[in-house]
């Protein structure tokens, strides 16, 4: 049976390859592009622009979340107890001490975010830390201390930015489509238009399915890592029951940094909602709890 380490190798090697499927989609996709309507510089333009994105997301990732959500430094005195959570935790995890940020909102949430454990950050809600107990607010810093320790703050956020790419791509060719731009340059070759049609339709979802694939496989590896940093994983439980309670979205809730947080930001889907959890950027929290108290640490 494999052990944690061995499947925090293999989730590595599986996350370069779906990088890897990413940028060969890219550049597929500004090939056909560029096909359809007759100018090669639409595939110079589509790679060098994932390219510039990509150096873009690995520089100023954690800057974009963080302005995203709107959170700002937690004082060193007010969030006292919550430093020094987050430092005794990176001192046992062997990581240096990520900053500590704050959003302001009623939903119990946090994420991690930054290019690698040197700038990493760890943000919390004023509303996780008002319901969570202590083992349980640790549960949570755990789980997001081992979202730095496993590398998943900088794959996930690149692997976000690559669908961003995508669909920029899949709309580009929608809005080009309306507008009837290089009617006269475009190729009548049947196959080239089944193949533009296919990749404006496909790729986006494509794109989202991959994107459900990383973020889901690493929520339960980062619980199970988070579990053994505690040696509690009740505490981590206890907190994902609560988490999932909360119905209400967060009020700056977005699908651009959804995955990132430790459960969906916009709140815990209603019974029956069975698309919504199907294109969730979480497992199901049920099935997270019951690994968590299946678990012998």
């Amino acid at each position: 049976m494999a052990s944690l380490y061995t499947q925090q190798s293999r989730n590595v090697m599986r996350t370069w390859v779906l990088m890897t499927v990413f940028l060969v989609l890219i550049i597929a996709i500004g090939f056909i592009f560029s096909q359809y309507y007759g100018n090669s510089a639409i595939l110079y333009v589509a790679v060098a622009f994932s390219f510039a994105m990509n150096i873009g997301a690995y520089w100023f990732s954690d800057k974009v979340a963080i302005a995203s959500v709107g959170a700002h430094p937690a004082d060193d005195v007010q969030y006292i107890e919550l430093h020094r959570i987050v430092e005794n935790l990176a001192i046992t995890a062997g990581l240096p001490k990520p900053r500590v940020y704050i959003i302001e909102d009623s939903q119990p949430n946090a994420f991690a975010t930054g290019r690698d454990k040197e700038h990493a950050v760890i943000a919390v809600t004023t509303g996780l830390l008002a319901v969570m107990e202590r083992s349980e607010l640790e549960g949570v810093i755990a789980h997001e201390l081992a979202h730095v320790g496993n590398r998943d703050i900088l794959v996930m956020t690149v692997v976000v930015v690559l669908v961003g790419i995508i669909s920029v791509l899949a709309n580009t060719a929608i809005h080009m489509s309306h507008f009837g731009g290089g009617d006269r340059n475009r190729n009548n070759n049947p196959l080239i238009l089944i193949a533009f049609v296919a990749s404006i339709i496909l790729a986006p979802l494509a794109a989202q399915l991959i994107q459900l694939a990383v973020s889901r496989k690493r929520e339960f590896l980062a619980d199970a890592s988070g579990a053994l940093l505690t040696r509690y994983p009740d505490g981590l439980a206890s907190a994902l029951q609560k988490i999932s309670s909360y119905r209400s979205p967060m009020a700056r809730a977005s699908t651009a940094t959804a995955h990132l947080f430790i459960s969906n930001p916009f709140g815990a889907h209603p019974a029956g909602a069975w698309v919504s959890k199907l294109f969730s950027t979480h497992p199901p929290v049920e099935e997270r709890i019951a690994a968590l108290r299946g678990m012998d640490v």
